[in-house]
């Protein structure tokens, strides 16, 4: 696939803040200010290139960032509509977000991490599509997950009223509320505004408390199969609280989170909808019975309470997008285990065991592996400087370095494989209100359930116009990335003329004011991949067709710069 990048024509010194993560060439040094909220330090040669997702809770609006904490777009809503949670970008530019409604009083289900609404929004905020699910019987939660087709991914709660569950073979003196919100996923296709597929944890469970009833059975032989009496310990209805869901196309599976068994599942999508309420039917002929689950084998009568690897994790998802297979991370779950300890988190790799031959997830006696984790990550200053007792998420970015976002605080991090800490924000966010630069933040007051970056490159990008609009805290510091990035002398655009840009063949430079001039194009490591010197004429053209596609940095006697995107 041919990759797509920004145009950025610069032509006044505070313009180089938009390439804030292409000055590696230039400046290596990380840069920390005395700032409470936003941008808080920043290696710009280290950090990795790319636009920040942000949609942060008890606000309706979706913000677009720079490394640099600046607005460079806006997905506006208003109150009273707050996120229910999340927020995706496509490569053709068409934002998918989940909200609710903030005031939830009279909901006939409701737990935290309810949604109800799903939009799509096309790059200026038109309504493309949009779809509900709120009422007495079955509600939206927490997250959904786009397909390549375009078709949507959703978790939801069901109710099942008390003899629901003493059929089920539930223990009913451990319920508050006689009656349980099993989740259940549902596919949406927009284009129809048809389900056209489901899937349901309830038709799959086991249980060894009462032998009369549905779904008996020796729970240690049947790790496909979900203990309808293992689950939430306080007996509330919101029983499994799926908070995370992701698709692998090239297997054609779902990953959920769910943390309430401190576990992550997969269920085959190979199926009908027909076969996904059984046991057989599918790629891994399974049906909808779970292809695999981690993190604490006990919920399926295997092991103790010490084999335990995951404590209420969230953002369970496979390290796929934006990477190469060949990168050594592609294919494995990463999470965000956030009771890792009772003052500690970490980010978790996972490396599944999978036999594609026998289209199987692989087990070790009854027990599915791996053993134990592949890696975990803390903070670089310190494990308890991260720590959040909920929502929270990590992305591996293509060049290797992690960014974790502890969603309690609302502080997002990045660090490079080495254990280096190169990039840090503060969600500038007092509940529904933007904070002053300057204020304290304490826990709860800037919740975020997740943060994401999308690569400079990114598809959606392509001839956007994303120039800085200012910042979401007040009285920003916007000295703070000018003190990072340096000085270049650059001539306006009637004297320096680049183009096309991006180009794909032959790029014209011009330009006035010189009787000669020496030409260079370097990329981003600060190769050069073409020279001239002593030009006159104040015209050239240059032969780009066998460059690499990317960003590169073209000057004119070492001092006027432009920054050149080439398309192959």
């Amino acid at each position: 696939m041919i990759k797509t990048v920004v145009i950025f024509i610069l032509s006044k010194k505070y313009d180089m803040k938009l390439f804030y993560s292409f000055i590696l060439l230039l400046f290596s040094t990380v840069v920390s200010g005395q700032n409470t909220v936003g941008l808080l330090s920043y290696s710009p040669d280290k950090a990795y290139a790319g636009y920040n997702l942000l949609y942060a809770h008890n606000q309706a609006n979706v913000y677009l960032l720079n490394n640099c904490g600046e607005i460079v777009h806006t997905w506006e809503d208003e109150a009273p509509w707050v996120p229910g949670n999340t927020a995706y970008l496509t490569e053709e530019g068409l934002l998918y977000k989940t909200k609710r409604a903030s005031n939830v009083g009279q909901d006939a289900i409701f737990a935290g991490g309810g949604g109800a609404t799903i939009e799509i929004r096309d790059w200026d905020n038109n309504l493309v599509w949009t779809y509900t699910l709120n009422n007495d019987t079955a509600r939206l939660h927490h997250d959904i997950a786009v397909t390549p087709e375009g078709t949507i991914l959703a978790i939801a709660w069901e109710l099942r009223t008390n003899l629901d569950c003493v059929a089920a073979g539930r223990d009913i003196s451990t319920l508050t509320q006689d009656k349980m919100w099993p989740d259940y996923i549902l596919e949406i296709d927009p284009a129809t505004d048809e389900i056209i597929w489901e899937w349901h944890a309830w038709d799959h469970l086991i249980q060894d408390f009462d032998s009369t009833r549905n779904n008996y059975g020796v729970i240690a032989d049947h790790p496909e199969l979900i203990d309808v009496n293992y689950g939430r310990p306080d007996g509330h209805p919101d029983w499994m609280h799926a908070n995370s869901i992701d698709f692998n196309p090239e297997l054609n599976q779902i990953l959920l989170s769910v943390p309430y068994f401190d576990e992550v599942w997969i269920i085959d999508h190979s199926t009908t909808t027909e076969e996904a309420a059984g046991s057989f039917g599918g790629f891994g002929n399974r049906g909808g019975d779970l292809l695999y689950r981690w993190g604490n084998p006990i919920t399926y009568g295997q092991g103790t309470a010490e084999d335990r690897q995951l404590f209420f994790q969230h953002d369970a998802h496979w390290v796929d997008e934006f990477l190469d297979p060949s990168h050594p991370q592609y294919g494995k779950i990463a999470v965000f285990n956030n009771h890792f300890t009772d003052t500690t988190s970490v980010a978790s790799i996972i490396a599944l065991d999978w036999d594609m031959y026998e289209w199987q997830y692989n087990l070790e006696g009854n027990t599915y592996l791996p053993a134990t984790y592949d890696f975990n990550l803390s903070h670089p200053e310190g494990p308890t400087d991260l720590w959040s007792t909920a929502m929270s998420s990590v992305q591996i970015l293509p060049n290797g370095n992690s960014l974790i976002l502890a969603g309690r605080f609302g502080y997002a991090y990045e660090q490079t494989p080495d254990n280096e800490l190169v990039w840090e924000y503060k969600v500038p966010r007092l509940g529904p209100n933007p904070a002053t630069q300057g204020d304290t933040i304490n826990i709860n007051q800037n919740i975020t359930f997740r943060f994401d970056r999308y690569p400079i490159d990114f598809p959606a990008f392509q001839a956007k116009e994303l120039e800085p609009k200012g910042y979401i805290e007040l009285e920003p510091d916007v000295t703070f990335c000018d003190r990072i990035l340096p000085t270049v002398e650059l001539l306006d655009d009637t004297q320096f003329v680049v183009y096309p840009n991006p180009v794909n063949d032959m790029l014209t430079v011009e330009w006035e004011g010189m009787m000669t001039a020496n030409v260079q194009l370097t990329n981003l490591m600060g190769q050069t991949v073409y020279s001239v010197s002593e030009v006159s004429g104040g015209r050239i053209y240059i032969d780009v067709s066998g460059v690499d596609t990317g960003v590169y940095f073209l000057s004119i006697d070492g001092r006027y710069t432009r920054k050149v995107i080439v398309q192959n």
